[in-house]
């Protein structure tokens, strides 16, 4: 499964290039979850010889969010809201897990809390990813927007990197079970791609109250 071999293929190459690549691939539109990238880093850090920071590993991370919340505010500004919206309708924005509801949950957002939702948002499920849209769309300024993400991204990168640290206490016990760790991870890999392809192919419903303008 393409999920899967990610998974292999990053932590067969897990350094500070992989980690700023994949949270920038997080951090944008498509679907890819930060806490695979890095929590299993942080554990990699607190081994011996691992020629990782956990710190590094924080800032390389936050990094890699800025590049993907880049893409997403750049993409909103140039494309405008009608083709977000379009897009987020679309099979592939659904292959991708978007749709006309979470960007508008987002731009809701957006507006109801003004410029500091770029921060805030950060650390918000659903939101956080997609947050950078309505920021394109509005026009917000690039220095605070560059401030804001890099904020909100750092303090959960360092959520997340505890949350290796917590992993490496409990290392006897994830070397015991490891084989049933990695089953778990191929059938959540398995049921995940399955999510995506259905989410793609799934009837339409029409949505005439959505404002699209």
């Amino acid at each position: 499964m393409i999920y899967n071999l990610i998974i292999d293929w990053y932590n067969a190459h897990l350094n500070y290039g992989t980690i700023t690549l994949l949270m920038a691939v997080e951090s944008s539109f498509i679907p890819f979850p930060s806490e695979l990238v890095v929590p299993p880093a942080a554990y990699k850090a607190l081994q011996p010889d691992s020629g990782l920071n956990i710190v590094l590993i924080v800032l390389f991370a936050s990094i890699g969010a800025m590049i993907g919340a880049f893409i997403n505010y750049y993409l909103a500004k140039f494309l405008g809201r009608p083709i977000i919206y379009k897009f987020a309708d679309s099979r592939l924005g659904h292959f991708l897990l978007l749709d006309v509801q979470k960007v508008q949950k987002a731009e809701d957002y957006f507006r109801e809390h003004g410029v500091i939702s770029t921060f805030v948002g950060r650390l918000i499920t659903v939101i956080r990813q997609l947050i950078s849209i309505p920021a394109g769309i509005a026009g917000m300024k690039v220095l605070p927007f560059a401030i804001f993400t890099f904020l909100g991204a750092t303090i959960w990168n360092c959520v997340l990197a505890f949350l290796g640290y917590l992993a490496h206490g409990q290392k006897d016990i994830i070397e015991k079970y490891n084989s049933e760790l990695g089953i778990a991870l191929l059938a959540f890999g398995v049921l995940f791609i399955g999510y995506m392809i259905w989410n793609a192919v799934k009837p339409n419903k029409k949505k005439g109250d959505n404002k699209q303008d």
